[in-house]
C-alpha cells in the first residue's frame, strides 16, 4: 500500500515538473518585453557608464525566456521597434548592453537588425 502511494506521489510530482517547465517557457508578450527593458532606457540615452541592475535583470530574463529560434525572433520583433522609437539612443551602448550584463549574444544588437535571419538570432544563451 505504501509503495503504491509513493508511486502516485512520484507520478504527480513528475507531472507538476513537466507542466511547470511547459508553463514557464512561454514567450513574453511585447508588453512584457517593453516593461522588462524599460529600466534600460535611461542608460541607453544617458551619459553614464554604469548599467542599472534592473536593466541587466531584464536582459537576463529575456535571454532566459528566449530558448528557441521562434522565441528569440519574437523577442527580437518586440525589441526592434522599441529601439527605433527611443529618441537619443546610443547605438554603441545598445550593442554592448548584453556583454555589460554578463549575457553573451552572438550578434550585434541594432535598431535595424533583421529578426528573421536565423544566423543572427540562433542563440542568446549565456
Amino acid at each position: 500500500m505504501a509503495s503504491s502511494m509513493v508511486i502516485k506521489v512520484a507520478c504527480l510530482a513528475m507531472m507538476c515538473i513537466v507542466l511547470g517547465v511547459t508553463l514557464t517557457h512561454a514567450v513574453p508578450t511585447c508588453g512584457q518585453v517593453t516593461s522588462t527593458v524599460t529600466p534600460c532606457v535611461s542608460y541607453l540615452i544617458g551619459s553614464g557608464s554604469a548599467v542599472p541592475a534592473p536593466c541587466c535583470n531584464g536582459v537576463r530574463t529575456l535571454n532566459n525566456q528566449a530558448k528557441t529560434t521562434p522565441d528569440r525572433q519574437a523577442v527580437c520583433r518586440c525589441l526592434k521597434p522599441i529601439a527605433k522609437n527611443i529618441g537619443g539612443l546610443n547605438p554603441e551602448k545598445l550593442a554592448s548592453l548584453p556583454g555589460k550584463c554578463g549575457v553573451n549574444f552572438p550578434y550585434k544588437i541594432t535598431a535595424s537588425i533583421d529578426c528573421n535571419k536565423y544566423d543572427q538570432v540562433r542563440s542568446l544563451r549565456t
